[in-house]
């Protein structure tokens, strides 16, 4: 049986509690619903992986309280110590060299010698942090490869009967997860997400490079189909078939569903999974179509979500 807890003093106890027994929560951050477990235990982990239907060769993203937690597990040199500084608490995910002794179940970084970490903003999310008082390995809440969840229901019509809880703290903002940044050695761009790359590149003072791979990820989000739903899906299309589902950016005569009609693009990041859900729901056999969305700032997170979501199914 999957609990429903909300985010009262009551419910983070509980949750906590389950947390601390080995047991799996679905909570809000600010970018998508993450599915936590103790990240330090072995068989929560790999808990997450059975109920995620997850391949155990993908690394998981290892979310903390704060900067001073993030060092127990990861080496930062003064670069990341500026980034972290800067982008935290965000949605922005670090992969760093691993400590030690780190003390972290094996099967959250895959069996690489780095680390992806971040700091979540969501308030609900940093109040269960503080309740369990240790590291969350915590994937996105859905079945692995489908998409992500960015409300309570979302996570229920997935993984009800295979979580123990799921903490209800609204809709989720941002609506896309979190960009990764590799710096455990050049610079690399290894997801694009909820911070664009061209405001790190500035932190930074250099352009980023892109790093990892679908046969070999050295980071969440880069498996090639991802994200995807049960029809056919197809991207930039600006007069649909017969029968498509079509889902508009900005002006779209016609379009049944818009990620955002004004063309804002924190919008559309937002509503990005809730309106690819409700495609699913209503598309007939001739599927679903996109129109453009431009590939800047956020709309590169965005087209990255879209062309896994479409890529072809293993």
């Amino acid at each position: 049986m999957t609990e429903t807890l909300l985010p009262t003093p009551q419910g983070l106890i509980r949750a906590a509690a389950i947390l601390s027994a080995g047991g799996l929560v679905a909570f809000p951050t600010e970018t998508v619903y993450g599915l936590g477990g103790d990240a330090r235990s072995d068989h929560a982990v790999a808990r997450i992986f059975d109920a995620k239907g997850r391949p155990r060769f993908n690394p998981l993203i290892v979310h903390v309280p704060d900067l001073a937690a993030a060092r127990r597990y990861a080496r930062f040199d003064a670069r990341a110590e500026a980034i972290a500084a800067a982008f935290w608490p965000g949605p922005l995910t670090l992969v760093l060299p691993l400590r030690e002794d780190a003390g972290l179940s094996p099967l959250v970084t895959a069996g690489l010698d780095t680390v992806a970490i971040r700091v979540p903003a969501h308030a609900t999310a940093r109040a269960l942090l503080a309740a369990f008082d240790g590291p969350l390995a915590a994937p996105s809440a859905n079945p692995s490869g489908k998409v992500s969840p960015t409300r309570a229901d979302h996570v229920a019509a997935g993984l009800t009967g295979r979580i123990d809880a799921i903490l209800n703290g609204g809709a989720c903002a941002v609506g896309v997860e979190s960009t990764i940044l590799g710096l455990a050695g050049k610079a690399q761009l290894l997801r694009p997400g909820g911070i664009p790359a061209e405001v790190l590149e500035a932190a930074l003072g250099q352009p980023l490079a892109t790093g990892g791979s679908a046969e070999t990820p050295n980071a969440p989000g880069q498996l090639a189909s991802h994200y995807a739903p049960a029809a056919p899906l197809r991207l930039n299309v600006t007069e649909p078939a017969a029968g498509e589902t079509w889902v508009g950016f900005g002006p779209c005569a016609g379009a049944a569903l818009s990620l955002s009609a004004t063309g804002d693009l924190v919008e559309a990041a937002a509503n990005l999974f809730h309106i690819l859900r409700e495609a699913d729901r209503i598309a007939g056999p001739a599927g679903i179509a996109f129109a453009p969305v431009p590939q800047t700032g956020l709309g590169r997170a965005i087209n990255d979500r879209l062309g896994r979501a479409a890529a072809p199914r293993p």
